[in-house]
């Protein structure tokens, strides 16, 4: 985590996510869950320093309350600490699910459209967007699935619908600044058209 942060500060990309544990990862056996909060924990504490002293701010997505109170207390500490760093922010997706965060989103809308509040006709992709974890962020330019694997495991499911893919083989307790600088090379060789056609260069400018 660390040699992939530094490496985004370095050349000032302003947000990156991390999906460090998912909704459907407490299924895993016990010893493993409990050694991954324990990585998480000392992570939390022992890196606070340093992303002040880089002036990065830290942001928590997904259902923390199931996080261990320990872990949970470290996650609150460092937000709490960063909240005011402006160059760079991390956003930790602990106990994330893409599913259950646009759930959780359509019913905080269905609850004000009850209420009478706003009419259903008035929710839009943009309102919905600002009822995930993610609102106030923009939307992921690229996604990195390292280790082999070719899915998206149910990660910003409504964010990502224009994002760049990148999939690499390198197991992600590998993947450090070299394989980092890869993927986004290869991101920069690609062509992002969201839904135009290459012969249309006016609307590229204006969709990017």
């Amino acid at each position: 985590m660390r040699a992939v942060v530094e490496a985004a500060r370095e050349l000032g990309i302003p947000y990156l996510t991390l999906f460090a544990f998912s909704s459907e990862n407490w299924q895993r056996p016990t010893t493993e869950v409990s050694f991954l909060m324990q990585l998480l924990n000392r992570y939390l504490i022992t890196e606070t320093k340093r992303l002040m002293k880089r002036d990065i701010r830290v942001l928590a997505l997904g259902d923390t309350g199931r996080l261990p109170p320990r872990v949970r207390q470290a996650l609150a500490d460092t937000v709490t600490a960063t909240h005011k760093n402006h160059a760079m922010t991390v956003a930790l997706a602990l106990s994330y699910g893409g599913r259950q965060d646009i759930v959780a989103a359509a019913r905080k809308l269905a609850r004000a459209a009850a209420a009478g509040e706003l009419s259903p006709d008035q929710i839009d992709e943009e309102m919905l967007a600002r009822e995930l974890t993610t609102g106030g962020m923009p939307d992921p330019d690229l996604v990195i699935r390292t280790s082999g694997e070719q899915r998206i495991s149910n990660f910003f499911l409504f964010q990502a619908a224009y994002a760049e893919f990148y999939f690499t083989d390198t197991l992600w307790p590998d993947f450090r600044e070299r394989e980092f600088l890869s993927a986004l090379a290869a991101y920069q060789s690609r062509e992002r058209r969201f839904g135009a056609v290459a012969d249309d260069p006016g609307r590229l400018r204006a969709q990017n």
